[in-house]
């Protein structure tokens, strides 16, 4: 069986996307046998992706930082000691909003102009009040210097999360449901269901050169049910295009209905569709909708440029 120590680095490497799929003996199989099982067999191969068909907005973008204050946003934070977030009985409450958080989000000048700020050391979200749908959003990012336990010496670490619904908290203490589009070195664009109720499809291929679930985007790969819990509970990106640390990376996240194409400095990486929630009965109920949260989850980062703007198609991803 897997040391719980192992299930706890996998779920720091990982971050919100930390859910085991299981125990595994030395007898049954691996997870990356699981992985070829999930995925038809179908082993990853290099594919260069391009965005076509990119939609006409509807509207005017607009912005959701103001670039003086966090007017329109609301803060949320987990445990005070991050490395308890994972456990089953974490032994403490969430801090939630019981303190002043303008250690942990600000607004601050950087390269002569303004950004969110974003500490990290303590875990949580910055919640954006407005519920969005159907919407290409763009913003910027760049890694800051430091870093914090747990995960010190793991890959830097944040998020956007978007079809934000439920409860703060409600996920580990620390984030709501949502779907994640991933900012992590190596792994930004990466595909991760928040929540046991989150669900949203893609195309896989095995890897066994990722961390578990060794699940890499696809374009033509094996359908999948993403869900927590499982073999599936998150899917890697088509490839790393993340600017060197230090550097301004672009985001867009186009979103229609339950359906949205996660890009990276101009290079599509991922796609899901049929994103939902479901009840304890096995029925779907689409996620078309929701707010944005930007993770606080062990590394300094700022965001800047965050802009909105309506849409009424998706662009396609095509390979070549």
């Amino acid at each position: 069986m897997v040391p719980k120590a192992t299930i706890v680095a996998l779920a720091l490497a990982c971050g919100a996307c930390a859910q085991t799929s299981g125990p595994e003996s030395a007898s049954g199989p691996t997870s990356l046998d699981r992985a070829r099982e999930v995925s038809g067999g179908l082993s990853a191969m290099s594919q260069q992706l391009r965005l076509v068909d990119l939609p006409t907005p509807t509207g005017p973008a607009r912005s959701l930082f103001n670039g003086r204050d966090l007017s329109n946003w609301d803060s949320w934070l987990g445990y005070p000691d991050p490395a308890v977030t994972y456990r089953d009985d974490p032994g403490a409450s969430p801090v939630g909003t019981s303190r002043d958080t303008a250690g942990d989000f600000a607004v601050r000048m950087i390269d002569g102009a303004p950004a969110i700020w974003i500490r990290g050391e303590t875990w949580g979200s910055l919640v954006h009040r407005e519920d969005l749908r159907d919407y290409h959003l763009r913003l910027e990012f760049k890694w800051g210097e430091e870093t914090f336990a747990p995960r010190e010496a793991l890959p830097q670490n944040n998020g956007l999360l978007y079809h934000t619904h439920g409860e703060p908290g409600a996920v580990f203490g620390t984030w709501s449901p949502s779907m994640e589009f991933e900012i992590m070195r190596g792994s930004t664009g990466m595909l991760v269901t928040v929540g046991r109720d989150v669900r949203g499809r893609t195309t896989v291929a095995h890897d066994a050169a990722l961390i578990e679930p060794h699940l890499r985007f696809q374009l033509g790969g094996t359908e999948v049910d993403m869900a927590n819990r499982t073999p599936t509970w998150n899917v890697e990106t088509a490839q790393d295009v993340e600017l060197p640390v230090g550097e301004w990376n672009t985001l867009d996240l186009y979103v229609l209905g339950d359906r949205a194409v996660h890009v990276v400095n101009g290079v599509p990486v991922a796609q899901v569709w049929d994103m939902a929630t479901v009840a304890p009965d096995g029925s779907r109920q689409p996620l078309t909708y929701g707010r944005i949260q930007l993770q606080s989850e062990g590394a300094e980062t700022w965001f800047r440029n965050i802009t909105v703007e309506p849409i009424a198609s998706l662009p396609r991803i095509v390979a070549g």
